[in-house]
C-alpha cells in the first residue's frame, strides 16, 4: 500500500474498543500484532443506521460458513457494507458468538475498573454497547457480528469447536469500504477460546484510500451473486 494514501494507523490493546466510520473509497487493515488475536466486528450504514450488516444474507448469498479474501459483508437492504479485499489468514468466524460481563466474570473472576484501573476485565458485549452508545444506539441495536482471525468448526453432531493457532503474529486482513460504514471493532477473547487465562491481545489498525471497485474486482466476481449486490451499492450512490 502506498504511504501517500495512509490516513491514519494507531494500536488498539487487548480488551478495548474502536469505532470508526470508514468513508467509501477507503479500507481498514487489521493487523494480529502478537498471534491468537480475536476482533469481533459489527457494520452499519452511518447515512442510515437501521441498515446494518447482516449475517444470514452474507453467508447464504456467497455459499460459505467463513469468510476470507473475496468475501463481502451484505447489509439487511441487499447492499455491500465492506469487501475483503486481502487476506493472509485465510479463516474468520462469522458464526460464532461474543463475551460478556456474566461469562467473562464466571470464567475469569471479578476485575473492576475501580480495583485494577487499566487492567480491568472487559467483554465484547459492554464494549460493543458503548460504542454504539456513541452513535445514539443502545442494546436493540446489538447484531451479527464478525469474529476476525478466529477458527470456528461444526462437527457431524452439530458440535461448534474453536481451533486453536489459526492466526499468527503479523496475519492481517484488509476490508475495503464500499458505502459510509460505521465500523465497530473490540479485542476481546472469542468466548469459545479454551485458554485459562484472560489475555486479549493487540491489534495494528491502518486506514488508507483505496482504489474503488472496477469490473474486473476480484470481490465482485467472485460469486455472481456479489455482482448484484454492488450494482445495488452503486445505485444508492447515483
Amino acid at each position: 500500500m502506498a504511504s501517500e494514501t495512509l490516513l491514519f494507523e494507531e494500536e488498539l490493546r487487548g480488551g478495548a474498543s474502536f469505532a470508526h466510520v470508514l468513508k467509501r473509497g477507503t479500507a481498514i487493515r487489521i493487523t494480529d500484532v502478537e498471534g491468537g488475536a480475536n476482533v469481533p466486528a459489527t457494520f452499519f450504514n452511518f447515512e442510515l443506521l437501521v441498515e446494518r450488516y447482516n449475517m444470514p444474507d452474507t453467508l447464504k448469498a456467497q455459499h460459505t460458513a467463513h469468510l476470507t479474501r473475496g468475501h463481502c459483508l451484505y447489509s439487511d437492504m441487499g447492499r455491500i457494507l465492506c469487501s475483503i479485499t486481502a487476506d493472509t489468514v485465510g479463516w474468520h468466524d462469522p458464526i460464532g458468538a461474543h463475551s460478556t460481563a456474566e461469562s467473562v466474570r464466571a470464567r475469569f473472576g471479578e476485575h473492576s475498573y475501580q480495583q485494577y484501573r487499566n487492567d480491568w476485565y472487559t467483554s465484547t458485549r459492554e464494549n460493543f454497547l458503548r460504542e454504539l452508545g456513541k452513535f445514539g444506539m443502545d442494546r436493540r441495536d446489538l447484531q451479527g457480528h464478525v469474529n476476525f482471525f478466529s477458527k470456528v468448526q461444526v462437527d457431524e453432531a452439530g458440535r461448534i469447536h474453536f481451533v486453536a493457532g489459526n492466526s499468527k503474529p503479523g496475519d492481517w486482513v484488509e476490508l475495503r469500504s464500499e458505502m459510509n460504514t460505521l465500523v465497530i471493532l473490540d479485542t476481546n477473547p472469542h468466548p469459545l477460546d479454551p485458554n485459562p487465562r484472560h489475555e486479549p491481545k493487540r491489534v495494528h489498525l491502518r486506514v488508507s484510500r483505496v482504489e474503488g471497485p472496477g469490473p474486473d474486482d476480484y470481490c465482485r466476481n467472485f460469486r455472481p451473486e456479489n455482482g448484484r449486490g454492488f450494482a445495488n451499492t452503486e445505485r444508492y450512490f447515483l
